[in-house]
C-alpha cells in the first residue's frame, strides 16, 4: 500500500514540476498600459521561456501575438530627451534696413521712497501693550545701611 501511494504522489508531482517550461499569457495589469518585452507589446498575448527576477537564466522569451513598438516616436515635434536635432529651425525674417520705423516710446519713470510716518508732537508717547520688565539697580555708594557702620582698620604688624 506504502508502494502505491509514494508512486501516485510522484505521479501527480511530476506534472507541477514542468509547468515553468510552458507558456504565459499576458494580460496588463491596467487596461491601455502596454507590457512591453525586448520592444513588442505583448498584451493579450503569449510568451513563451522562462525570464523574469526570479529565474537563473538569461535566454530571450518568445512573443506570440505581440506588434512591434516604435521606440522612438515618429511625430513632427522637437524632444530634447531623444538627443535629436529638430528637422529645421525657427523661420526668422530679417527686416529691410530702409523700412519706416515706428515712433519712438515715449519716455517713462517712476521711483520709490519709503519714510515714517510723523506724530503728533502734542500727544504722549503710549505705552505698549506688553511693556519690557523693569530692573532697578542698586543706588551707588552704599546706601543701604552700610552708611553708619565704621570700615575696619588694617592691623600693622611689628617686623
Amino acid at each position: 500500500m506504502r508502494l502505491a501511494l509514494a508512486f501516485a504522489t510522484l505521479i501527480g508531482l511530476a506534472p507541477a514540476s514542468f509547468a515553468s517550461d510552458g507558456f504565459n499569457v499576458v494580460i496588463p495589469a491596467r487596461p491601455g498600459v502596454p507590457v512591453i518585452i525586448n520592444g513588442v507589446d505583448a498584451s493579450y498575448g503569449v510568451v513563451e521561456g522562462e525570464f523574469g527576477l526570479g529565474k537563473g537564466v538569461n535566454n530571450q522569451p518568445t512573443v506570440y501575438g505581440g506588434r512591434y513598438v516604435d521606440v522612438v516616436p515618429n511625430v513632427g515635434h522637437y524632444y530634447p530627451s531623444l538627443g535629436q536635432r529638430p528637422g529645421y529651425g525657427r523661420l526668422e525674417i530679417e527686416p529691410p534696413p530702409n523700412r519706416p520705423l515706428p515712433q519712438p516710446a515715449a519716455s517713462y519713470h517712476e521711483s520709490w521712497s519709503a519714510h515714517s510716518a510723523l506724530l503728533p508732537a502734542t500727544s504722549p508717547p503710549e505705552v505698549p501693550a506688553y511693556p519690557p520688565p523693569v530692573i532697578m539697580a542698586p543706588p551707588m555708594g552704599g546706601d543701604f545701611g552700610h552708611r553708619n557702620k565704621q570700615q575696619p582698620t588694617p592691623k600693622r604688624f611689628p617686623n
